[in-house]
């Protein structure tokens, strides 16, 4: 299965530390090495990231190692293929426009007999079962609703969607907007919530520990989501399966 990494934040955040220790299952701590993607929301803008080389070994994973992009949702995704061939268009996270925002979805997974009609303007370009999931997704969110819903509305909608969905198969799925977080359970999925008083954390993957009280005021909230824990001395809580969650600056509901 992939690994999924999803940050929401009250403040832009520097995702470096998280990302560092997540790169190393794209073929060095873990066995899914056909490609990765990463987006960044900056106000209405998004910045998108994607490639079919490992994310270990990546010079464009490198570049975001090294380039501290701060942003208050961020999604990352690390593949390993089960439909679709290993490509560039392929790799998530996948990205639509709707309601005058970009809107960005990474999924971990398998669908099984999973062919929608899509019949309004959201159309996959790869050949994986995400992206027809995710452009379904799109297409019933514009049909739920006449105008740009509130936050409240839409999880309502995605987890009556999602549960449609999860009877195909595995779906643990992220989704942003660029003003919250959605994050979707059906095997695996942890979260944490960083807060003030703020302290040291130690990656899993990588012999790296940063505190984060020297980078960090005590009205910053983090949280961050992973398919499996990314450090060894936070306590992460685990989702129950068929469990929506969405995370607005920080703080998960």
């Amino acid at each position: 299965m992939c690994q999924l990494l999803g940050m929401n934040c009250n403040v832009p955040t520097d995702v470096t530390f998280s990302f560092t220790g997540f790169a190393q299952r794209g073929g060095r701590t873990d066995h899914h090495a056909d490609g990765w993607g990463i987006a960044f929301f900056e106000g209405s803008g998004l910045r998108h990231f994607v490639d079919h080389q490992p994310a270990c070994d990546s010079p464009v994973a490198e570049l975001i190692r090294r380039y501290p992009i701060k942003s208050r949702n961020v999604i990352a995704h690390i593949r390993k293929a089960t439909q679709g061939v290993v490509a560039l268009e392929n790799c998530h996270p996948f990205v639509r426009e709707l309601w005058g925002r970009y809107w960005v979805f990474a999924h971990n997974g398998d669908l099984k007999d999973f062919h929608p009609r899509l019949h309004a303007g959201f159309h996959p370009v790869g050949t994986t079962d995400s992206e027809r999931a995710f452009c379904w997704i799109m297409q019933e969110l514009a049909k739920s609703h006449a105008g740009v819903p509130s936050i409240a509305e839409l999880t309502l909608t995605l987890r009556e969607l999602a549960a449609r969905i999860a009877r195909h198969g595995t779906f643990n799925f992220m989704l942003s907007n660029g003003l919250a977080l959605w994050a979707h359970c059906s095997t695996n999925l942890f979260f944490v919530e960083r807060k003030h008083p703020f302290a040291h954390a130690q990656l899993a993957d990588e012999d790296l520990n940063i505190d984060f009280a020297r980078n960090t005021t005590p009205q910053d909230r983090v949280a961050v989501v992973v398919t499996a824990p990314l450090t060894t001395n936070e306590e992460w809580t685990a989702f129950q399966p068929g469990e929506l969650r969405v995370f607005v600056d920080g703080v998960g509901a």
